[in-house]
């Protein structure tokens, strides 16, 4: 059997992980469990947003998560469990929410999510098809001190210059977009940004693959991995076994499963989200004319063709599939003063309405894991991008191939070292 190199997850950083390597004339064999539906990469709101790169611990949020955790329909929620791994895992992420740490996170991201554009429009030139829009992102914001604040801080963070408008009132905001209601009262407007539609750019890479040399095996599940004096040689799945040149495991939240037979650490907690897809918007006195980032209440809106996306929440209950109700109601119910004529009673099931639910990966610190397993020579890791996983897919991508081909971690990768949890 020819030896291959082994990407283990068929989510967006897997499937541009195995289309970077088959690029650069690399055997590969794509191993996923599926199915993709239950999966952060198919659920997300499909923002393609270099502005956002911030982790998710900032200075601040330690108080602001003690109100909202033990409120099932708040933006954050935490569920209350005894699980002593999960204590370390969130006092750690805790003590990253301060200035220092959440500057150094931000620029790490922003140094590998630099050619994020331009290398999406090299994923439509190597025939990967998807659902793309150039819209740009508009932040609307209920409470002036907020916004003036936020704007502020990604000025500082050199998020701005040169792709976002001035900072807009009320009357501005609502000229560029005739859907927000008298409610917002400002924002501000990322022009560069787009947005996808993540089943389509799933589908898209997949089908890309396909065409080419790398072999898909969807619908298996890798159950080990064997190998001796540092470097895997083996990975087995409930089906098969694969000899292998070097793995790269791009599992999302289920990584530290996969890898902690090898006694490799992965501090990666799943922080489930969820969506709703509306088919066809509802009927508005405006149409939704650009995805939209509602502040307050952590909402994001995408307008697609055909549909209306509404995204968000943050809940950390463990890696579980279950939807709770109280949750999907929020979304639906903290958009409705944001937006103009939105319908009172909203539905959230039924016809034109379906409900998704992914668990994204997140790390105490925020950052992904990007690089060689600490003392596997051969054992790439690829995950923890929390929200960001649709921005970084190809970045991570090119480096993660990078460092496969040649051995040599990538200077933009060091931060991200795997090492940092060892």
């Amino acid at each position: 059997m020819a030896r291959t190199i082994a990407v283990i997850g068929g989510g967006v950083i897997g499937l541009c992980s195995a289309l970077a390597l088959e690029r650069r004339g690399a055997d590969v064999t794509l191993i996923d469990a599926g199915p993709p539906e239950k999966a952060a990469s198919h659920v997300n709101a499909g923002w393609v947003v270099p502005s956002l790169s911030q982790p998710v611990p900032a200075p601040g949020l330690t108080a602001q998560s003690l109100r909202w955790m033990l409120r099932s329909d708040s933006p954050l929620y935490i569920a209350p469990r005894l699980d002593p791994d999960f204590a370390r895992w969130l006092f750690a992420f805790w003590r990253r929410c301060n200035p220092r740490d959440h500057r150094a996170a931000t620029e790490a991201t922003v140094a590998l999510g630099a050619r994020t554009l331009a290398l999406y429009d090299d994923l439509r030139a190597a025939g990967v098809a998807f659902e793309e829009h150039h819209d740009g992102l508009l932040y609307a914001y209920r409470d002036p001190a907020a916004l003036a604040h936020d704007y502020a801080e990604m000025e500082s963070l050199g998020l701005l210059d040169p792709v976002a408008s001035p900072l807009l009132d009320g009357d501005a905001a609502r000229a560029l977009e005739l859907s927000l209601s008298d409610a917002i009262v400002g924002g501000y407007w990322m022009h560069n940004e787009r947005s996808v539609r993540p089943d389509s750019l799933v589908n898209g890479l997949r089908e890309r693959l396909a065409r080419g040399t790398t072999k898909l095996r969807l619908g298996e599940r890798v159950v080990g991995m064997g190998g001796r004096n540092g470097r895997v040689d083996t990975v087995f799945t409930d089906t098969d076994s694969y000899d292998v040149e070097a793995v790269v495991v791009a599992a999302g939240a289920w990584t530290p499963q996969i890898v902690a037979p090898l006694g490799v650490r992965a501090p990666i907690e799943a922080g489930k989200g969820y969506s709703i897809d509306l088919t066809p918007p509802p009927p508005l006195p405006e149409a939704i004319g650009r995805p939209l980032y509602l502040h307050e209440s952590r909402v994001a809106i995408t307008p697609l063709n055909g549909m209306l996306r509404l995204a968000g929440t943050m809940e950390l209950s463990g890696l579980n599939d279950r939807i709770r109700p109280e949750r999907v109601r929020a979304l639906v119910n903290n958009t409705h003063d944001a937006i103009r004529g939105w319908p009172a009673r909203t539905p959230t099931e039924g016809a034109g309405v379906r409900v998704w639910q992914g668990a994204r990966p997140l790390t105490p610190d925020g950052l992904p894991i990007i690089g060689w397993a600490p003392g596997w020579r051969n054992l790439a890791l690829a995950s923890g991008h929390a929200m960001m996983g649709v921005t970084l897919a190809p970045a991570t991508g090119e480096v993660v191939a990078e460092l496969v081909v040649t051995g040599t971690p990538p200077e933009t990768i060091r931060p991200l070292d795997p090492a940092r949890f060892a």
